[in-house]
């Protein structure tokens, strides 16, 4: 799932990343992969690796999120920015980190809010797959970073790509919650359909801005009032038992 070399020859250099994604997926966005902007990519990529920079997460993670919540599943997304920059966190899940790994402070006021929304108890982990697996798609916009270098990706090319990601999921007839905190994320709102979907908006949930909006937000209890009113299944936000297969 590494960006293939063997682009001189034909070949797309996201063939084997592609061939992972579940056939929503794949028929949905597919064709991204063969553009000019994701060879560029790919070869960002190759260059960066080349030059000794290590970049997060692991490349059989990078399109985690979409393996992990096929389209057809999708109840809600939650739009990160872009994965976590220190050894050992990212896991191609936005927010998320592996069981194991200290909670980030984002991550910790998350749980609060959840708590606080729901009464769910914050558990005692940040690993966020019990979520992707209840049909909320954990998307950061950029999919790839520099270690110690937030930001560093943002204007690689992943934002087209995952522009297309969401657009995807706004195309579905099915209604769906879009969460989005912070303004990185609220600017990906003019893409979506608000008279057909939920767009939550509200501040970022990091320790500099979770005061100004994020607490007191609901978007648990809201997300999950939008779907019931549509007749949908509402998600089950309970984060007991971290899943130890986060590849």
């Amino acid at each position: 799932m590494v960006p293939d070399r063997k682009d001189a020859e034909g070949k797309s250099p996201w063939a084997e990343a592609r061939a992972t994604l579940p056939g929503s997926w794949r028929d949905a966005i597919g064709a991204e992969f063969d553009t000019p902007y994701m060879r560029a990519l790919a070869a960002f990529l190759q260059a960066e690796a080349a030059a000794g920079k290590t970049i997060f997460p692991q490349p059989g993670r990078i399109f985690a999120a979409l393996r992990r919540t096929p389209l057809d599943a999708v109840k809600a997304v939650i739009l990160g920015q872009d994965p976590y920059h220190r050894p050992g966190q990212a896991m191609g899940l936005s927010f998320s980190v592996p069981p194991g790994v200290r909670v980030p402070p984002s991550l910790r006021n998350i749980h609060k809010e959840l708590e606080s929304d729901l009464g769910i108890r914050p558990p005692p982990h940040g690993c966020l797959t019990a979520w992707a697996d209840a049909g909320v798609l954990l998307l950061n916009t950029a999919l790839t970073v520099e270690e110690g270098r937030p930001g560093s990706h943002a204007r690689s090319g992943w934002h087209r790509f995952t522009d297309h990601v969401l657009a995807a999921v706004n195309a579905r007839p099915v209604p769906t919650a879009f969460i989005l905190w912070g303004n990185d994320a609220r600017r990906r709102a003019p893409l979506l359909d608000g008279d057909r979907h939920l767009l939550h908006q509200s501040e970022h949930p990091s320790p500099l801005s979770a005061y100004r909006g994020f607490f007191g937000s609901r978007p648990f209890s809201r997300v999950n009032g939008f779907l019931a009113s549509k007749g949908l299944e509402p998600v089950d936000w309970r984060l007991e038992h971290p899943d130890r297969d986060v590849a």
